[in-house]
């Protein structure tokens, strides 16, 4: 039988590194970069925080962790690691102006190798007979839940049961929406995915703009990586785990309209669909199955089109999505 107490939270875990990835390549796509390159970098933000909490667990050896360094020290690697892709990739279609499209599939490719490379690298420094590395005494930093969650039945379960990461996400979605609609700062960013020739005539600075909005939605999409690994998977990094969930959380910014704060919405409801197949009886059909994981993406198709047909120019990407900006051709 459905039980929705036990989904809820199963879908909020989910949703957590679409929330992640999504509300960076938001940030991103509002100052016209279109990163495809979110997988990469969610990989590359996993396995930098993976090292940092691999190196740091092996000087501690058998003792105690200290958990204040558990969580600083693969938070500040994983940060690091996701901002040198966003300067990357800000470096090769902002200031050479490569094409977008390209680039991203490139760093995609870029940050699925690292991740491999390192992760395989790791396992053998362990000395290990699995094709994984287990963190699980940092995990349980990452993973720890307030303490009286439990004590408040449905309602500590399904609130109040998650890790400060899981927080964090929300909190950064609902202080990108407020950036982006209220401050100033916000309609310079907006004005530079609009037009930039508009907002180079203003004084602003498309460039400034562009390496940060990316670098940041970058970092953002990074701790979505960290979260999969530290928290969803219980500090377990394997080989290609992820699936897909990097593309998710780029089909997501299209459902969620460039909203961060629907994002937070969306991505919840994503995470519900993408675990919906375990819930639906198959009859005995194992193919079913399969057909049911397709969900998400097909929710995602009728979003676009349903977007499509409404002329709301709030609901529509940045007019220059995508395309690099020539200051000679103002």
């Amino acid at each position: 039988m459905f039980n929705l107490v036990s989904f809820i939270p199963r879908a909020v875990a989910q949703g957590i590194p679409l929330m992640f990835g999504s509300t960076g390549e938001i940030i991103t796509q509002k100052s016209g970069n279109l990163n495809l390159g979110i997988p990469g970098v969610m990989y590359v933000g996993a396995m930098s925080g993976v090292i940092g909490s691999f190196y740091y667990e092996q000087s501690v050896g058998k003792g105690n962790l200290n958990p204040f360094l558990a969580v600083f020290i693969p938070l500040i690697c994983s940060l690091f690691g996701s901002l040198l892709m966003g300067l990357l990739y800000s470096f090769l279609t902002v200031t050479l102006k490569a094409n977008q499209n390209v680039t991203g599939l490139a760093m995609t490719t870029f940050g699925v190798g690292f991740g491999n490379f390192f992760g395989e690298s790791l396992i053998k420094i362990s000395g290990l007979d699995v094709p994984s590395i287990a963190l699980s005494r940092t995990s349980a930093c990452f993973s720890a839940k307030l303490p009286f969650a439990k004590s408040m039945g449905w309602f500590g379960k399904v609130f109040l049961s998650y890790s400060f990461l899981a927080y964090l996400a929300i909190i950064v979605s609902i202080v990108a929406a407020i950036v982006l609609k209220k401050t100033r700062v916000g309609l310079h960013l907006r004005a530079v995915g609009e037009s930039p020739e508009t907002a180079d005539a203003a004084g602003i600075s498309v460039s400034k703009y562009k390496y940060l909005a990316t670098c940041i939605g970058c970092m953002i999409a990074g701790l979505g990586g960290l979260y999969y690994v530290m928290d969803y998977a219980c500090g377990i990094w394997s080989n290609d785990a992820f699936g897909d969930r990097g593309w998710l959380a780029i089909a997501l910014v299209i459902f969620a309209i460039w909203k961060p704060d629907v994002g937070i919405f969306a991505s919840i409801l994503f995470g519900g669909l993408y675990i919906l197949y375990l819930y639906i009886p198959s009859m005995g059909h194992m193919e079913y199955k399969e057909l049911y994981k397709m969900i998400p993406y097909v929710v995602t198709l009728v979003v676009l089109i349903l977007s499509s047909m409404r002329n709301k120019r709030e609901n529509q990407p940045p007019a220059k999505l995508g395309l690099p900006y020539f200051r000679e051709e103002r």
